[in-house]
């Protein structure tokens, strides 16, 4: 009797746990599907439909929750995968690398090493350290975030697992969690590792107290404004553009539709997160479309999973299916080598 309340209580724990986890991105201002920037992002969506699309305030919020897209079979794939990630996240999250260890690290290596450090940098005003902070921490973060999201689109392997994303046919703002289990491991250590470094070395040389981010109501100012901005409306339907002096700054809303967008034209393109300063740089920037139609989704040379199932599974497979083509290549390489060598030493 005691091992079976033991096992309730515990059962009860996770199940709290799990509830909570599950609500705490729609209740955490701190969170980007924050219920108040829903709110926002939906209101800017009837305004811009009113003022830019001539609707009336009714046809304006009839296609900003049109049931056919929050019902779709897209959507409720999102909808699952957001409740089944949440349940993993909670089971491997504690043996994941926490920036806090390679803070540490950074820091004691850098401080074995001599570097110049808080004894020649703590005369720095406040407010300037802050600031120099919150940049670095802001171009560091969207930076790396580009780098990673590229190469889930130039290798096969990532690729495998990044196109879960890709495989949603209509978008919600909950498309933003629609990623597999293993690509949000390998976000997850960018963040730790980027972030961590970022850290580790204001903490050395300003030292641990004397630097803090820029915040308002208690939220990273950048992530604030992003979400105000309208965030949530980069995974919908709704393609507000920017003038094109601002989409080589900022990735606006249609810009990202277009990356999702199974059109050859608008493939590999608009990888980044807040800026499109990066896409710009490197080579990957691609201008709105307003008024095209744009088709989501994989294109039809995908495989793509048609049960939830699948949608977990298939990735592991299909790197599967690619080692083994690997192996192969490189066994034929090894053979044309070593024929070769033997054609080189009988000449």
């Amino acid at each position: 009797m005691e091992d079976l309340i033991r096992t309730l209580t515990t059962f009860g724990l996770y199940l709290e746990t799990y509830l909570t986890s599950l609500s705490a991105d729609f209740l955490n201002h701190k969170k980007r599907i924050f219920i108040g920037y829903l709110a926002i992002s939906a209101v800017m969506a009837v305004v811009f439909l009113c003022a830019w699309r001539g609707l009336g305030i009714r046809g304006a919020v009839g296609k900003v929750f049109d049931k056919k897209i929050f019902w779709s079979k897209s959507a409720k794939a999102d909808y699952f995968i957001f409740a089944i990630n949440r349940i993993i996240s909670i089971l491997i999250s504690p043996y994941l690398i926490a920036q806090g260890v390679v803070t540490t690290f950074l820091f004691f290596q850098l401080s074995k090493q001599n570097v110049v450090g808080f004894q020649s940098l703590d005369h720095w005003p406040s407010l300037l350290i802050i600031t120099f902070y919150t940049l670095a921490y802001f171009f560091m973060d969207d930076l790396s975030k580009y780098i990673v999201h590229r190469c889930m689109h130039s290798w096969q392997f990532l690729w495998a697992f990044h196109k879960v994303h890709h495989s949603a046919e209509t978008m919600t703002p909950i498309t933003v969690y629609r990623v597999h289990p293993v690509e949000s491991i390998i976000y997850g250590l960018r963040g730790s590792i980027v972030i961590g470094a970022v850290i580790g070395i204001f903490a050395y040389c300003f030292g641990i107290d004397n630097f803090s981010l820029a915040t308002l109501l208690g939220v990273n100012l950048f992530s604030f404004i992003f979400n105000v901005a309208g965030a949530n409306l980069r995974h919908s339907h709704i393609e507000i553009a920017y003038w094109p002096w601002l989409e080589k700054i900022f990735i606006s809303p249609a810009q990202h539709q277009l990356h999702h967008s199974i059109e050859n034209k608008h493939f590999n393109k608009n990888y980044g997160a807040m800026l499109a300063v990066w896409d710009w740089l490197f080579g990957s920037l691609h201008f709105s479309e307003t008024g095209e139609k744009l088709k989501f989704g994989l294109r039809p040379t995908e495989a793509s999973a048609t049960n939830i199932v699948q949608i977990y599974l298939r990735p592991f497979i299909d790197v599967y299916r690619l080692l083994k083509n690997s192996g192969k290549k490189l066994i034929l390489l090894s053979n044309s080598l070593k024929f070769l060598a033997r054609r080189v030493g009988e000449d």
